[in-house]
C-alpha cells in the first residue's frame, strides 16, 4: 500500500494520461537544436550556485527524454534519452548550438528496436577511449559501445541485476577513480535496509562480472535519478521527489565510496537542492572541473510531454563538507 501514492504521483506527473498531449504527432528528423537561455537570479549562498542554463528545443521527433549526460569537451555534451536516441552538441559562448548530431543507439545483432530493449537510464563515457557504457531499464543490462556509438561491443546482466524490477532498475551509474563501477537501482527495495546497489570490480558489460551487493538508504530524499563522481572521489547522488508544488524536487546528497561494502547500508549527506523556480524532472548529471572550480551539469527528462522541458543547467559546487580522513574508513571492496 505504501507504493500506491508515489505510483499515482509518478503516473500523473510524467504521463501519458488522458488529456496529456505527446509532442511530434508526425515524424520529423530535422537536426536542429535551439538553446534558449534561462533567466534566473541566483543567490550567492549555499553549496549549489547557479551559473547558467538553457531550455533546449528541437523539431527532431526523437530529441528529448534525456536520462543521461556526459561532458565530453569544453561546453560539449553527449546526451542519451530513454527512447534509445543519443545527441551530441556544443554550446558556443553566445548560446548557439553547433556540431550537432542526433542518432539512434544500435541494437545487438540487428534486433528490432522495441521500447523494452532501448530504455536507457544512465551513461558513462570514458574520456580516454571515448567508449560509452549505458544501463538499460526493463532488460536490466549494461551495454558497452564504441566511441562512435555505432556498435555494441559487449552487454551483460549479472544475476543480481536481473532480479531488479523492470521499471525501477539501474537508474544511476558511476565509474570511480579506482576503475570500479557502481549501479544504483531506482527502487529495488524489497529489503527494509534500503534500495539495492551493485559495486563491480570489472566491466559491468563484460559477461561473468560478479558485483558486490549493498544498500542505499536515501533518508527521505526521494528516488535516485542519477549520480556523478566528484574530484575527491565521492559520489554525488541526484534524488527526485514527487509532490504538488513543485511537482519535482531535486535533492543532492554525497556518498563516500569508503563506506561501501558487501551487505552494508550506505547513507548520503544532503548538500543542496535545485531552486524551486528551476524545478523539473532532472535525470542526468555530470561533473566537470574548470579553472580549479567544480561544476555540476543537470539535464531534465521532458518525457516528450508538451508541459515538460529539456533543461540543461550548470551549477558551481562550493563549500562542500570535507571528506572523512582516509584512516577512518576502509577502501571500497
Amino acid at each position: 500500500m505504501r507504493r500506491l501514492l508515489p505510483a499515482a504521483l509518478i503516473f500523473l506527473a510524467i504521463g501519458p494520461v488522458p488529456g496529456t498531449h505527446q509532442r511530434f504527432p508526425e515524424i520529423d528528423l530535422t537536426e536542429r537544436v535551439v538553446a534558449h537561455p534561462l533567466h534566473f537570479r541566483a543567490s550567492g549562498n549555499g553549496t549549489l550556485r547557479f551559473v547558467r542554463g538553457w531550455h533546449l528545443t528541437s523539431p527532431h521527433s526523437h530529441f528529448g527524454g534525456f536520462s543521461g549526460i556526459a561532458r565530453i569537451g569544453p561546453d560539449r555534451f553527449q546526451l542519451v534519452g530513454d527512447n534509445g536516441y543519443w545527441t551530441r552538441l556544443t554550446l558556443t559562448p553566445d548560446g548557439r548550438v553547433r556540431d550537432l548530431a542526433i542518432a539512434s543507439l544500435p541494437t545487438p545483432e540487428g534486433r528490432p528496436r522495441r521500447k523494452s530493449m532501448i530504455d536507457a537510464e544512465a551513461m558513462i563515457v570514458d574520456p580516454e577511449s571515448g567508449k560509452t557504457w549505458i544501463s538499460f531499464e526493463v532488460i536490466n543490462q549494461v551495454w558497452r559501445f564504441d566511441a562512435a556509438l555505432t556498435q555494441v561491443e559487449s552487454r551483460y546482466s549479472s544475476p543480481a541485476l536481473r532480479r531488479w524490477p523492470v521499471t525501477a532498475g539501474p537508474e544511476a551509474m558511476v565509474r570511480l577513480p579506482s576503475g570500479q563501477t557502481i549501479l544504483f537501482s531506482e527502487n529495488a527495495d524489497d529489503d527494509p535496509r534500503g534500495t539495492e546497489a551493485l559495486l563491480y570490480d570489472k566491466d559491468p558489460a563484460a559477461p561473468g562480472s560478479a558485483p558486490v551487493l549493498f544498500y542505499y538508504d536515501a533518508g527521505g530524499k526521494g528516488l535516485v535519478s542519477d549520480a556523478a563522481v566528484l574530484p575527491d572521489g565521492r559520489i554525488l547522488l541526484v534524488h527526485r521527489r514527487l509532490g504538488f508544488d513543485p511537482v519535482f524536487t531535486t535533492i543532492l546528497g554525497l556518498v563516500d565510496p569508503a563506506d561501501i561494502g558487501a551487505g552494508k547500508v550506505v547513507r548520503s549527506r544532503t548538500i543542496g537542492r535545485v531552486p524551486k523556480p528551476l524545478a523539473d524532472n532532472y535525470e542526468g548529471a555530470a561533473v566537470s572541473v574548470e579553472g580549479g572550480r567544480t561544476f555540476l551539469w543537470l539535464v531534465s527528462d521532458d518525457n516528450f510531454n508538451l508541459w515538460q522541458r529539456s533543461l540543461l543547467l550548470q551549477f558551481e559546487l562550493v563549500d562542500l563538507p570535507p571528506r572523512k580522513t582516509p584512516d577512518s574508513k576502509k577502501a571500497a571492496r
